[in-house]
């Protein structure tokens, strides 16, 4: 029997400590490590190189997204599935994006969890059927990357020149950022513009 060695990476210790005894459980299936955020799953791949990678997406510092992009340029051979609370259309095409093979919500079984990483290190891809089909329908994150920069920085309420000094840019293009993301979003403030595309998977 072929063995899949694993990598999982959740912010919560309670969640990928499940994961991981869940799926220790599986005959062919070997947890070689467990991560708390983005950098400490690329360490552990590097470390390890696993043939898949279960990636959280909203973790402190690097973000599942972000890791998932560097995973797979540092380690094609790595395969990553998503497995979130998040299950929002913006965040299963920036997955995708990305470079994950596969997106999934945490409340699944776990028989199907365990299935999904035997196909996923198959080379198949693995989506959530009805998150896929409201993909199709809700369109593409409008949000350029750098107004998702600013959006998100400003989500916890720092002025524009909190952020430009984060950014490196000038308090006023970053307005124009800002202005430019509520319009897209249909938004009336920057506020319901960070609501609306945290809701929709857009940052």
């Amino acid at each position: 029997m072929v063995s899949v060695r694993i990598v999982i990476a959740d912010d919560q210790a309670l969640v990928r400590g499940a994961l991981a005894a869940l799926l220790a459980l599986e005959p062919d299936i070997e947890v070689a490590g467990v991560a708390a955020d983005g950098a400490e799953a690329l360490a552990l791949a590097a470390e390890h190189a696993p043939d898949v990678c279960l990636m959280d997406i909203q973790m402190p510092g690097l973000d599942g997204i972000e890791a998932t992009r560097r995973l797979r340029a540092a380690s094609p051979a790595t395969r990553v599935l998503i497995v979130t609370t998040f299950a929002r259309p913006g965040y299963l095409r920036s997955a995708l994006d990305a470079g994950a093979a596969g997106f999934m919500a945490k409340d699944a079984p776990a028989e199907e969890l365990a299935d999904a990483v035997r196909r996923v290190h198959a080379g198949l891809r693995v989506l959530d059927s009805a998150l896929a089909e409201e993909s199709l329908f809700e369109g593409a994150n409008p949000l350029s990357e750098r107004e998702r920069q600013v959006l998100r920085l400003a989500a916890d309420g720092r002025s524009a020149a909190a952020v430009a000094s984060e950014v490196f840019l000038s308090a006023g293009t970053v307005r124009n950022h800002l202005s430019a993301a509520i319009g897209k979003t249909g938004a009336g403030n920057r506020a319901q513009a960070v609501r609306i595309a945290q809701d929709k998977g857009w940052i």
